[in-house]
This record gives C-alpha cells, structure tokens and sequence, in this order.
C-alpha cells in the first residue's frame, strides 16, 4: 500500500490515517487494546474472527495493513500467529490533534503535558481508556529500551 503525503503532513501520518479511516481496522486494534488490558500476550486470527464475526481471509487483509503500518506485532508459534497492538504509531496521531485540542478548549483544562490548561477532564470511561493506552505505551517503549541496551544499541 503506498500512499502520498500531503502537503503539511509530517512524514507516515497520511498512511495512519489511512490505516485506522477502516472501520474494520478499528475493530481489530480495539479488540486487541482490550486484550492486552486484560493481560493477553497475544490474539490469535481465529480468536479474532470468532470475536468479530468477520472472514478469516477480511481478518488475514487488515492485519496485513496494520503490520505494514507498524500498528500491531506479530509473535509466531508453530503454525499458529499471535497479534498485539503496538500504539508507539498512534503518538504521531495523536501529536496532530493536539493543537485542535487547544485550539477548542483554550484555558480551560487540567496540567496535562503538552496541553496544560488546554484539555477539559474527561469522563470515568473515557479517562480510564487513556490511562490503559498510557500504559500500554509506557510498558512498550520500555521494553523496546530495554532490548536496545540488551542489543548495545
């Protein structure tokens, strides 16, 4: 899949929003953001049919998608394949929105970093969403870290 960048994009957030624009997509990463909030290390394809109700070749298709997007991780183990989300992509995402954020809430939010006094309190759900990705981040780019000076990078 190769797309363009448009003018006044930073570099691979056109492809992002390409990615997640699918429905489909969305499903997928959803599903395994929550699986991995429950402590899964991994979802298999047949796990992921079943819990959609989608084909296992449309499954097979956007996971395809996500991979090449960096999105989700890939483990194989004999025959069978194991996806986790990666959200480290998903900064350059959310990076773009900040200046809407602050341009649509001005003063009125709490000390966030990047946004202190920008953003409103958010509700339980969505705050208890935000603090599972936080960590969800955290957690991967220590491992990354980790590996790397494993690797005398």
């Amino acid at each position: 899949m190769v797309l363009r960048p448009r003018r006044g994009y930073c570099e691979g957030m056109t492809d992002i929003f390409d990615v997640i624009a699918d429905g489909t997509r969305r499903d997928i990463l959803q599903l395994l953001r929550q699986r991995s909030a429950d402590g899964d290390a991994g979802t298999s394809v047949t796990q992921i049919v079943s819990e959609l109700g989608i084909s296992q070749p449309t499954v097979s298709k956007h996971l395809k998608v996500l991979r090449e997007a960096e999105l989700v991780t890939v483990r194989e183990d004999g025959q069978r394949r194991f996806y986790s989300i990666e959200p480290a992509p998903l900064e350059v995402v959310d990076d773009w929105l900040v200046p809407f954020l602050a341009d649509a809430y001005g003063d009125s939010a709490p000390d966030i970093p990047g946004l202190a006094g920008v953003v409103p309190p958010l509700p339980d759900g969505a705050a208890h969403a935000a603090e599972v990705v936080g960590r969800a981040a955290a957690s991967a780019k220590h491992v990354v870290q980790t590996a790397l000076k494993r690797l005398g990078a």
